[in-house]
C-alpha cells in the first residue's frame, strides 16, 4: 500500500508539471485541476476530434460560457487552431450540428468605438489562456485587456483588466434575427433579449439578459443593424450596446451577468445567484462545486495522461442534459416550456440526443447521480404533458434529428434501477412510451417513423421512402425490450407485457443468413439488393451493416444463435478489426466526417468515433472470450483518447463518448441499459473509489494493473471469488470491493462458462 501511495504521488507530480501547476501546488492538486476543457476542440466539419468548445460552466448549468472564435451563427464557436477571439458568448449549444439558441456575447475593446465582430476581434495565444471548468482567462493582444469569466448555473461574473486609456469599452451583442437592448446609465446596467435560435422553439421564445457593471459609463452607444447611434435603446434585427470607460493602468471593471427564458424580472432574480460575492469568491465556489462532483470518483495509479483524460471525460459527462428550469420569487421550480411557450411549474432539462446518450451517459447518471436523473424524469413527464410526445433530440424543444425511439430506454432504465425512490409520475411516462412506440410523430425523429409498417410487419421496409429503415428497426426492437422490462416492473397485464417482449425479437427479421449481417428488407419480405455491407447510410444511420449488426443490446445470445454459434460469432467480431477500412459513401455523395474518422483510426471497420458500434467490444463476454474485450477496451482507451485538443476519435456527443471512457476505465460497461447488468472489461487504474449517492462506497482494486498487465486473471467481490463476467447494478449500489487480479497474458478460463455470461432475452 505504501508503494502504491508513493507511485501515485510521483505520477501526480509529473502530471502537475505537465499542466503548469506550481511546484508548491502539485501535492494538493484536485480533480478539477486535471480536467481539460480544451480536449476535443481541435475540430472542424470535415474531421471531428470531439467537436466541442470549452464549456465554462457549473455542472448541468442552464448557461455555459465560451470564448467565441467563429463568426456569429457558426456552430464551430471555438476551434483550437483559431487565433482571434470575437467575443465571450453565453451558449446553450449541444453540438455544432445542432447549433445554438438564446446566445449573446460580451467583448471588451479599446480605441475607436466599433461593434462588428470582424472589427472588434483580437489576436490571442493559448500561451496566455487559462481554461478550467469553472474559470476562463485570456489576454486580448489587440486591446491590451485580460478577460476573466467565472459562472454559476444561471449567472456569471466577468473581470476585465484594462490598460490606461480613455477609449475603453465593452460591447454587449444581442446577435441578429430579432434582438433588443436598453442601456440604463444611472444603474450602470444593460438589459436586453435575444431571439436567435436554430429551431425547436415557440414564437414567443426569448432569452432575457441583464448586465450589471460596477463602474460608471463614460459614454454609451447602441447598435442598430449596421449603424452606431447615440440612443439608449434599440429593438431591431441585430441590436447591441457599447458602454465606454476611462481607466487607469490595470484597472479592473466587473460585469455581473444573468439571463432567463422567462422575463427580465426573472433574469434579475437569477442575478442573485452571485449574491454579494466578489470575483474570487464566485471562482472559488465554482472550483469547490466541480471538485465535489469530480471528486466522487478518485483514481490512483495510471499515467499522467490517463488521469487527465479520465477527469476531462468525467467533466464532459457532467454537462448535459442541462437544467432548463429557474426559481421564482417564492423559490419554486418553474420553467419556460420550449414546447408550448408557457411558464409551467416543475423541472425541465434539455440539450441531449437520446440516440447518443441512452447508451452510456444515462446509465452513468443512474449509477452516480440517480436523484438528478429523477428530476430529469420529472422533466420528461412535463415534456409529454406540454408537447404530447417525448423528445428523442431536444434543443431546447423537439428537433428532427437522428432515428430511434430511445426515450424508452432512458425512462425504463431510470425506474428499473431506482424504482420509486424519486417522486415523478412513472405512469404518465409509461403512457408516453406506449404512445411513442405505436405512432409516428409530428417530426420523423419524434415517435416512430414507419410505426404502421413496424407494428404490422415487424420491421420498417427499405422501399417505402423511410430513410435508414434497418437502423430504425433494430433500435425499435431494443426500445420495445425497454418497454417490456418496465411493463413487467409496473405489473402491467400479461398480454401487454408479452406484446412488447415479442416485438423486441423483431431484430431477427433483418438478419441475412447469406451474409451473416443485418440487411434492409423490402415490404414484400425480400432483402434489398444490391447489398454492400460497407455502404454507409442508406438502410443505416451514420454507419454501415458492419456497425449496426451488433445492435441487439438485449439479446446477444439470440444474435449468436443467428450467426451460427459462439465460434462464428467471435470470428465475426474479430473481422471488424481485421477488415480494411473501406467504405461506400454514395448515399451521402461525400465522405462525411464519421467515415473519415473510421478510415484514419487504423482499427479496421471499428468506428469508435460514432455511437452504433461503441458497445461491440464488450460482446466477446457473451461468447466465452472476455480476454478479447479486455484487450480491445484497453486498445481503444489508449489509441482513441488523450487529453489534448485532438483527444477524441469523433464527436464527443453530449457526454456519451466521454461516459464510454469513464465506464471502461472503471472496468465495466452497460451494454443493455434496460437491464440490471454491466459487462466486465478491465479497469484502467490500480485503484478507483466511487462515493455513491446513497452513502455507500465502491472500491475497484487492481493493484498489478499496467499497460502490460491488461488481462483479468481472477475477480473477487468483497473477498469472495467471482466467476461471472458481469456485475449487477444492485450489487454495486450496496458498495463493497471489486478486485481484479491482472496479468500480462489472457486467462482463457475465467468468465468463459455459459453460466458466467451476461443477460440475454433468449436465455430468460
Amino acid at each position: 500500500m505504501l508503494l502504491l501511495h508513493m507511485r501515485t504521488l510521483l505520477l501526480l507530480f509529473v502530471l502537475a508539471l505537465s499542466m503548469n501547476l506550481s511546484a508548491q501546488d502539485w501535492a494538493t492538486a484536485q480533480p478539477v485541476d486535471y480536467a481539460r476543457p480544451l480536449m476535443g476542440t481541435d475540430s472542424e466539419y470535415r474531421l471531428s476530434n470531439g467537436n466541442v468548445y470549452p464549456a465554462i460552466a457549473r455542472p448541468w448549468g442552464m448557461n455555459f460560457w465560451t470564448p467565441q472564435t467563429g463568426e456569429m451563427g457558426n456552430g464551430w464557436a471555438y476551434t483550437y487552431d483559431a487565433y482571434r477571439i470575437r467575443g465571450f458568448k453565453q451558449t446553450h449549444q449541444p453540438s455544432p450540428w445542432m447549433n445554438d439558441y438564446g446566445q449573446f456575447s460580451l467583448m471588451p475593446a479599446t480605441g475607436t468605438p466599433r461593434f462588428h465582430e470582424d472589427e472588434r476581434q483580437s489576436w490571442f495565444s493559448h500561451k496566455a489562456e487559462t481554461v478550467q471548468p469553472h474559470y476562463y482567462s485570456v489576454y486580448l493582444a489587440d486591446h491590451d485587456i485580460t478577460t476573466e469569466i467565472t459562472p454559476t448555473d444561471r449567472a456569471a461574473m466577468f473581470r476585465f483588466t484594462f490598460p490606461e486609456t480613455d477609449s475603453g469599452f465593452v460591447v454587449v451583442d444581442a446577435f441578429d434575427r430579432g434582438s433588443y437592448v436598453k442601456i440604463i446609465p444611472e444603474e450602470r446596467k444593460v438589459i436586453g433579449y435575444t431571439t436567435r435560435n436554430s429551431g425547436g422553439v415557440p414564437e414567443n421564445f426569448r432569452n432575457y439578459f441583464v448586465v450589471q457593471f460596477d463602474t460608471d459609463f463614460a459614454w454609451t452607444k447602441t447598435f442598430q443593424d449596421s449603424v452606431l447611434t447615440e440612443g439608449l435603446e434599440a429593438e431591431v434585427n441585430h441590436a447591441g450596446a457599447l458602454v465606454g470607460f476611462r481607466t487607469s493602468a490595470d484597472e479592473q471593471i466587473h460585469a455581473r451577468v444573468a439571463s432567463s427564458f422567462i422575463s427580465h424580472e426573472q433574469a434579475e432574480r437569477n442575478l442573485q445567484e452571485l449574491g454579494d460575492d466578489d470575483f474570487e469568491a464566485v471562482r472559488q465556489e465554482g472550483r469547490d462545486v466541480w471538485n465535489e462532483e469530480l471528486g466522487r470518483i478518485q483514481v490512483e495509479g495510471g499515467t499522467p495522461d490517463q488521469v487527465a483524460t479520465f477527469y476531462s471525460c468525467l467533466y464532459r459527462s457532467l454537462l448535459f442534459p442541462r437544467k432548463f428550469y429557474e426559481f421564482d420569487a417564492d423559490g419554486e421550480v418553474v420553467h419556460y416550456s420550449p414546447y408550448n411557450g408557457e411558464v409551467r411549474p416543475g423541472y425541465l432539462f434539455t440539450d441531449t440526443g437520446f440516440w447518443d446518450t441512452f447508451r452510456a451517459l444515462f446509465p452513468f447518471l443512474n449509477l452516480m447521480y440517480p436523484e438528478l436523473n429523477g428530476h430529469i424524469q420529472e422533466g420528461l413527464s412535463n415534456t409529454y404533458d406540454e408537447s404530447g410526445w417525448l423528445p428523442e433530440w431536444a434543443s431546447p424543444g423537439l428537433r428532427n434529428v437522428m432515428v430511434g425511439n430511445n426515450s424508452a430506454s432512458v425512462v425504463a432504465e431510470a425506474y428499473l434501477k431506482s424504482g420509486e425512490a424519486y417522486d415523478y409520475d412513472i405512469e404518465n411516462l409509461y403512457e408516453a412510451l406506449k404512445h411513442g412506440a405505436n405512432n409516428a410523430g409530428p417530426l420523423t425523429a419524434v415517435g416512430r417513423a414507419g410505426a404502421e409498417y413496424y407494428n404490422e410487419l415487424g420491421y420498417v421496409p427499405y422501399d417505402v421512402d423511410i430513410n435508414e429503415s434497418a437502423a430504425r428497426t433494430l433500435e425499435y426492437a431494443y426500445d420495445d425490450f425497454a418497454i417490456y422490462q418496465l411493463a413487467k416492473k409496473l405489473g402491467k397485464p400479461a398480454e401487454e407485457v408479452e406484446k412488447y417482449r415479442q416485438r423486441s425479437l423483431n431484430y431477427r427479421k433483418l438478419f441475412d443468413p447469406e451474409t451473416g449481417l443485418m440487411r434492409g428488407k423490402n415490404e414484400n419480405g425480400e432483402f434489398m439488393a444490391p447489398f454492400n455491407p460497407y455502404k454507409w447510410g442508406d438502410a443505416f444511420t451514420e454507419g454501415n451493416s458492419w456497425h449496426y449488426s451488433w445492435s441487439v443490446f438485449h439479446d446477444v445470445q439470440g444474435l449468436i444463435d443467428l450467426m451460427g454459434g459462439e465460434e462464428a460469432f467471435t470470428t465475426k467480431l474479430d473481422s471488424v478489426f481485421s477488415l480494411p477500412p473501406v467504405f461506400d459513401d454514395s448515399y451521402y455523395g461525400q465522405v462525411i466526417h464519421e467515415i473519415r474518422e473510421m478510415q484514419i483510426a487504423d482499427m479496421g471497420q471499428y468506428a469508435h468515433g460514432n455511437q452504433p458500434i461503441q458497445h461491440m467490444i464488450y460482446l466477446y463476454n457473451y461468447a466465452g472470450q472476455p480476454w478479447k474485450t479486455q484487450h480491445w477496451v484497453r486498445e481503444t482507451m489508449n489509441r482513441m483518447y488523450h487529453p489534448g485538443p485532438d483527444g477524441y476519435a469523433g464527436d464527443e456527443d453530449n457526454g456519451q463518448t466521454s461516459a464510454w471512457y469513464v465506464f471502461s476505465a472503471l472496468g465495466f460497461y452497460p451494454v443493455a441499459p434496460a437491464t440490471d447488468q454491466y459487462v466486465l472489461g478491465a479497469p484502467l487504474f490500480e485503484r478507483i473509489t466511487l462515493e455513491l449517492e446513497n452513502g455507500n462506497t465502491l472500491v475497484i482494486s487492481a493493484p498489478e494493473n499496467s499497460d502490460v498487465n491488461r488481462y483479468v486473471q481472477r475477480v473477487s467481490w468483497n473477498g469472495e471469488p467471482y466467476e461471472k463476467n458481469w456485475v449487477s447494478h444492485e450489487a454495486l449500489m450496496q458498495g463493497g470491493t471489486l478486485e481484479f487480479e491482472m496479468g500480462p497474458e489472457p486467462n482463457r478460463e475465467w468468465g468463459t462458462e455459459a453460466s458466467a455470461y451476461p443477460y440475454s432475452l433468449s436465455r430468460e
